[in-house]
């Protein structure tokens, strides 16, 4: 056989069991990429929580690297490049920017279309009050194990010739969240005087997910305690994981005080916390983005059987639930509810569709609305809440149904105000467009 015929049966072969199945695949992963683009950015998913990868399409050569290292699956390839299809899932683990083979990524807060409000704050997380420093998810880093290293961070910066007068307190961390105890961690470790204060107990705001929510974080090491090798785990994990290094390490927690004012006075800070006042060289704040649950303003919401936070679901059995709000916190809540024997559970939401929550979270919903378990009202709001019944207005009509708890989960209000009477300045982020927000006269 000639050789020009081998040649091209061996180029034949190549192409038929190397290229082709390849070119398939790459052709099949970038038509599913675009498919959730267009339907996560029709659903509002595709605009980020807090912060979010910002991909340089002069520099990025479409390697997939960072595609194949996002544990969220936010990025995709679309016309050969990369591009954000699920902004929102966006957690700030940073991999994608690690990978990159031509540094084409970089992490930013907000869009054009949606701005993120974040507090001023430099390189070492101090705040433009000296002596008065930002970390965690306040600062628009979620992951857990960010927030971490962020809290350590801002510790060593705040010790830096660190003198307190005899009386004062070296620092005061307000907030007992993952930042909050990594602050503290580090404050033992420098062998500071120092206080974490919590509103509520340890653990922030995973303490308030819902059960068996699985959280995503990474790798890491804490002060006085040890590595720890998660890559992902179950709310009740993180918290009996939190309560062993409180027990281990005997960190200074005081839970139950809210700190309503920080005050600079005389060179040190003054922090009004309830009836108290705390005096601190350095404050530490680690309080979350959250701030206040948003109220719905209505009659009878003073009631004890409003609540904004679904903690164990298996207290309540043969009730009547209103779930109000149409985000994940609020459909993962329904489910919940809606598995319990007896529970009559309905969820309510202003809009024309529940789109929002995350994907798997939208199926979960509607497995359960065909099992009968949760019924959903759209463009629906409650008006008036009465001790056994509450009323809704839907799509223009008023309704009553029967009622036993509510549940109100439409987000929080962000601590903005108390941020700048505290004197720190805010900035507004549209990913590289910065503004600064004006303080309420």
């Amino acid at each position: 056989m000639p050789s020009s015929v081998l040649t091209c049966l061996l180029m034949t072969s190549i192409f038929m069991f190397l290229v082709l199945p390849t070119y398939v695949k790459l052709a099949l992963r970038e038509r599913r990429a675009a498919k959730k683009y267009a339907t996560s950015t029709a659903a509002g998913r595709n605009e980020p929580a807090s912060i979010r990868p910002l991909v340089d399409r002069g520099a990025c050569m479409g390697s997939g690297a960072c595609v194949t290292a996002c544990p969220e699956d936010v990025l995709g390839i679309v016309n050969g490049q990369v591009q954000v299809i699920a902004g929102s899932k966006c957690i700030g683990h940073g991999v994608c920017a690690r990978v990159c083979p031509v540094d084409a990524i970089q992490l930013v807060f907000g869009s054009e279309k949606r701005g993120i409000d974040i507090p001023e704050v430099g390189p070492d997380f101090q705040t433009n009050v000296p002596g008065l420093y930002v970390a965690g998810e306040l600062g628009g880093m979620g992951l857990i194990a960010n927030a971490v290293e962020q809290g350590q961070q801002a510790m060593t910066a705040a010790a830096k010739g660190l003198r307190s007068p005899k009386g004062v307190l070296d620092v005061v961390i307000v907030g007992a969240g993952p930042a909050g105890m990594g602050a503290g961690l580090k404050a033992q470790e420098l062998n500071l005087d120092y206080l974490i204060v919590e509103q509520d107990d340890f653990g922030g705001a995973v303490r308030h997910y819902p059960r068996q929510k699985l959280v995503m974080t990474r790798p890491m090491k804490l002060p006085g305690y040890g590595k720890i090798s998660l890559k992902s785990a179950l709310k009740e994990e993180l918290i009996d994981l939190f309560e062993e290094v409180v027990q281990a390490t005997g960190l200074k927690i005081r839970t139950g005080l809210r700190v309503d004012a920080i005050t600079p006075q005389g060179g040190v800070f003054s922090i009004r916390a309830g009836e108290e006042e705390l005096r601190a060289s350095r404050v530490i704040l680690a309080i979350g983005r959250r701030g206040t649950p948003r109220k719905l303003n209505i009659p009878g919401e003073e009631q004890e059987k409003v609540t904004y936070r679904l903690l164990d679901p298996e207290r309540y059995r043969y009730q009547h639930l209103l779930i109000v709000g149409g985000g994940d916190s609020a459909v993962e809540a329904a489910v919940s509810l809606g598995e319990q024997e007896g529970n009559k559970v309905t969820l309510a939401y202003r809009g024309a569709a529940i789109s929002r929550p995350k994907e798997d979270n939208v199926e979960r919903l509607r497995v359960a609305q065909e099992k009968g378990q949760v019924e959903v009202r759209l463009e629906c709001s409650p008006v008036r809440i009465e001790a056994d019944r509450v009323l809704l207005k839907h799509r223009g009509e008023e309704l009553e149904i029967p009622n036993d708890f509510i549940f109100v989960m439409v987000g929080g209000v962000l601590p903005t105000k108390f941020l700048q009477a505290s004197g720190i300045q805010i900035l507004r982020h549209h990913g590289r467009r910065v503004e600064r927000v004006q303080a309420p006269r």
